[in-house]
């Protein structure tokens, strides 16, 4: 089980974490980006997950220690964070820690945590890969150019607030600037890894699908396995 840890941004602040180690307590390491919701059990368990896996995983508290179940609160909370704060300080902090004793480190996010990522890939240097779920920023935010690190997506087909077209979209700005990534798209709706949103957690437009999910998770561990270790 994991421990709340406090680290350093680069500008000096201070960021509380959740952070999961393996039973060696060394490996590379992944920060892991929460959903709209905030830092709870669920994220939590994700970076469980990975540190099961061999890697060192770190969730920064983006909302500094808000979280929520209400989908109008998560919206509120979302709207409200600094994306390129959040991904230059908060996430670049959160990788430069685990460099302190994993040589390679990688970024992933669900969500507002998946767009996070790829600007993480653009605006994190020191990350070595990078795995995005169902989410991306404005596309003009993103620099193609300046992402060095292999990237990985899984992306909705029927999700709503990610469209699958912008993803198109997206896939042409990366090739055109000879990003290395693979993109993977599934028969399933918004939020699909998220195990808790099922009966009545789940949304019009967000819900877990096991199959999907299944298969994600395994194309993630093989890409960080690949790209990490």
């Amino acid at each position: 089980m994991g421990q709340t840890i406090s680290f350093k941004r680069p500008d000096g602040q201070s960021v509380q974490g959740y952070l999961a180690e393996p039973a060696g307590g060394s490996g590379p390491g992944v920060v892991v980006i929460q959903e709209w919701w905030g830092l709870n059990a669920q994220i939590k368990g994700v970076a469980d997950r990975m540190a099961a896996a061999g890697y060192r995983a770190l969730v920064p508290d983006l909302y500094r220690g808000k979280v929520t179940v209400e989908a109008k609160e998560a919206e509120h909370l979302m709207t409200n964070l600094d994306f390129g704060d959040a991904a230059g300080q908060d996430v670049r902090g959160g990788v430069q820690h685990l460099k302190g004793q994993s040589r390679k480190v990688g970024v992933t996010g669900f969500c507002l945590g998946g767009a996070l990522t790829l600007l993480a890939a653009v605006n994190v240097p020191e990350a070595d890969a990078a795995v995005v779920w169902y989410g991306f920023p404005p596309l003009e935010f993103v620099d193609a150019t300046k992402i060095k690190a292999p990237l990985l997506g899984h992306y909705a087909i029927e999700d709503v607030p990610f469209p699958i077209a912008t993803v198109d979209l997206l896939e042409q700005k990366l090739r055109a600037a000879n990003v290395r990534f693979e993109f993977h798209r599934y028969q399933a709706k918004h939020a699909f890894a998220n195990e808790t949103l099922v009966g009545e957690r789940k949304l019009p437009m967000a819900e877990y699908n096991a199959s999907s999910a299944d298969l994600a998770w395994r194309r993630t561990l093989e890409f960080f396995d690949r790209h990490l270790k």
